[in-house]
């Protein structure tokens, strides 16, 4: 309990981490709203996650993938790279914003008029190089 005692929540760092959650909760309801998929979901603990993999492609049980530690870090990433993908973000500068700001880059997606949400991208690239490399071979 010693370890315990000295951490003590400054009340600014707790409304700012209250303030970032409510952004981030916002932000991911419309853009699960705008990928057609149910606002209420993001605020179930682990079916906002298979929702996510449902908007980018993948197969729901990937979710599990987000509970083997160390790999978990690596999936993160990767599934927030192909969810710019799903909205036609594919320049090195829109994955940088979307691992560094990752919140307000979610928020951008959600609230932006301007972008759409194209479909699911996981498999499609690999099926596009496979239909391309047949193509060469053929011709």
């Amino acid at each position: 309990m010693e370890m315990f005692e000295s951490l003590q929540l400054d009340g600014g760092v707790a409304l700012g981490a209250l303030f970032m959650t409510l952004i981030a909760l916002a932000g991911n309801w419309r853009l699960f709203v705008k990928c057609n998929q149910p606002g209420w979901a993001v605020v179930v603990p682990g079916y906002n996650v298979v929702v996510a993999m449902r908007i980018i492609g993948r197969p729901a049980w990937h979710a599990l993938y987000f509970l083997i530690p160390g790999f978990n870090l690596y999936f993160f990433f990767r599934t927030i790279l192909e969810l710019a993908n799903t909205f036609g973000k594919e320049s090195t500068l829109d994955y940088v914003l979307a691992c560094v700001f990752n919140v307000f880059y979610i928020l951008n997606l959600g609230l932006s008029e301007e972008e759409g949400y194209r479909g699911p991208v996981y498999g499609v690239l690999a099926s596009n190089e496979d239909s391309r490399a047949s193509t060469m071979a053929v011709a």
